[in-house]
């Protein structure tokens, strides 16, 4: 039996003098509990969908809710239970790891020796509890990619929006990384995951939606899509098959 946490109906977004739709009447559910990947082409509205849910950006026309709730008087929320995590790192450089965990943990209603307990704890399951006073601007591009994650999850959402979570690390950061969405998702919180790494969402999600143009083409599980499409063995070869291989290249 279902259990959806978000809800669209016929969600659509033209973004002021565009020539078409960046949404295009979409409809959707996530269940809680899920890993459930959005995936699509550059410009295919990924980025535009997900910034209606987090409420950054209001919609042209349609509706959807989240835990029940839409934002119209709801925004406090919503927001309270949700998380995210975006591709460009939203960190503070000069200031340590810790410095920054506390001020975001902070900003969630997190404090006192809980926090710091919960900081601790997450530092060293991502193994970056040595560097906890060190300024971000000397981490590299994994560390700061956990630490991204962290102050995304701090407070366990019940959702968590990550867009392109392991993109330009190396490779145990992204092992970790992935071990550590595992575990955040055994948790309780519901996942909606982006990223152009298709056999990590392979790997990874429990349902996927492919995006292009901002209408869904496909969605089910991995598995599910691989055998709906033909001659695929993988979900790269289903998202080649409705994307087609032509360039996305834009500014």
């Amino acid at each position: 039996m279902s259990n959806p946490i978000i809800e669209i109906q016929s969600l659509s977004k033209k973004y002021k003098d565009a020539e078409s739709f960046s949404v295009n009447n979409l409809s959707l559910q996530v269940n809680k509990g899920e890993i459930f990947g959005l995936l699509g082409p550059n410009g295919a509205g990924k980025t535009t969908l997900i910034s209606m849910l987090c409420g950054l950006i209001k919609p042209t026309s349609g509706q959807f809710t989240i835990n029940g709730l839409t934002y119209k008087g709801n925004a406090h929320a919503i927001k309270k239970i949700m998380g995210v995590v975006p591709q460009e790192y939203a960190l503070y450089p000069t200031l340590t790891a810790r410095e920054n965990l506390m001020y975001f943990g902070s900003m969630y209603g997190l404090k006192g020796s809980a926090l710091k307990q919960k900081i601790n704890d997450s530092l060293d399951y991502l193994g970056l509890l040595k560097f906890a006073d060190k300024q971000i601007d000397t981490f590299s591009g994994g560390m700061k990619r956990r630490i991204n994650l962290l102050a995304g999850q701090l407070h366990e959402p019940a959702v968590l929006f990550l867009d392109e979570p392991t993109v330009g690390v190396d490779v145990h950061s992204k092992a970790v990384i992935i071990e550590y969405l595992k575990q955040v998702n055994q948790s309780g919180t519901t996942i909606i995951y982006t990223s152009h790494h298709l056999a990590e969402a392979q790997d990874l999600c429990s349902h996927i939606a492919i995006i292009d143009n901002g209408e869904i083409m496909i969605k089910g599980t991995p598995q599910e899509i691989i055998q709906l499409t033909h001659n695929a063995h993988t979900l790269e070869d289903v998202f080649l098959s409705l994307t087609g291989k032509a360039l996305r290249d834009h500014v």
